[in-house]
């Protein structure tokens, strides 16, 4: 007994994500209830989990291949450049941003109930994820459509997109459960990601980089530095370049995403006694 008491400080990282395949079915009825409340009371519905990625990728279209007069030398079909570096970005920022208060906007039920409380935020993720597969098609039809030498490479992007997935749902079980208990990490999250995009390279590329030529120590430090920038580049090298990824980045996003898993489930563990009791 002493030996399975051991181990199981051990084992319960791993029960953190296999509870949600275990509690498919209350992890299915959280997302359907999730997924029907933000689209509660709209004329659209469920439409708007379209309509939304559409508009969204229109806004910064415009405002930054148009009315900014953002250019990218020696990119062709810059627009649409920039439209592949979107959806891992918008995905990961609406799923941290929403994952960080979803323990405490259910905390009635987390009292009420006693259920693996990770597929709270989990479920939350599974909701942008809808929005993410959309955005993700419509680079895709995009890509072979304007972007020829890329139909051969371009259905990469969909196993790439799956790891990018399981990256976004650690870290957003991270900052759901550290918000739990420390209410200042929403706050942060929200300040933070606003620079984060401009640290990410979704507008511009590595290589013009202002400053590259003079500062290499810079580019290396946002490609490196940024766990965003593998995960823009990897998802969008097939899609817009034609080309599977690098073997560094990918190889970088692998261990990033594996890195996120084991700090989510970390994070929750330490904190999972607290959370009814802090929520």
């Amino acid at each position: 007994m002493a030996v399975v008491r051991g181990l199981r400080p051990y084992n319960r990282p791993v029960r953190v994500y296999a509870d949600v395949f275990r509690y498919r079915e209350l992890f299915g009825s959280l997302f359907r209830r999730d997924l029907r409340a933000k689209y509660k009371g709209s004329v659209l519905g469920l439409a708007w989990t379209l309509a939304l990625p559409v508009a969204l990728m229109l806004v910064y279209l415009t405002v930054f291949s148009v009315l900014m007069k953002a250019r990218a030398t020696d990119v062709e079909d810059y627009w649409l450049y920039l439209l592949c570096g979107l959806p891992p970005w918008a995905f990961f920022a609406a799923s941290v941003q929403t994952a960080a208060r979803s323990l405490l906007d259910n905390a009635n039920l987390i009292r009420k109930v006693k259920f693996p409380r990770q597929l709270v935020p989990v479920s939350v993720v599974a909701t942008q994820v809808v929005a993410f597969a959309a955005m993700t098609a419509i680079v895709i039809v995009m890509s072979l459509w304007f972007r020829p030498d890329s139909r051969a490479t371009v259905w990469l992007s969909i196993p790439i997109a799956a790891v990018i997935v399981l990256f976004v749902a650690g870290v957003s079980l991270a900052v759901a459960s550290l918000n739990a208990v420390f209410r200042d990490v929403e706050f942060v999250v929200t300040a933070a990601l606003l620079p984060w995009f401009f640290l990410t390279p979704i507008v511009y590329t590595l290589d013009n980089l202002p400053g590259a030529v003079d500062r290499p120590w810079l580019v290396d430090l946002i490609q490196w530095g940024n766990p965003l920038t593998p995960v823009v580049e990897c998802f969008r090298s097939p899609v817009f370049d034609g080309k599977a990824p690098s073997a560094g980045e990918l190889i970088y996003v692998i261990v990033a995403t594996v890195v996120a898993l084991a700090l989510g489930a970390f994070v929750f563990t330490r904190v999972d006694d607290r959370i009814a009791s802090e929520a």
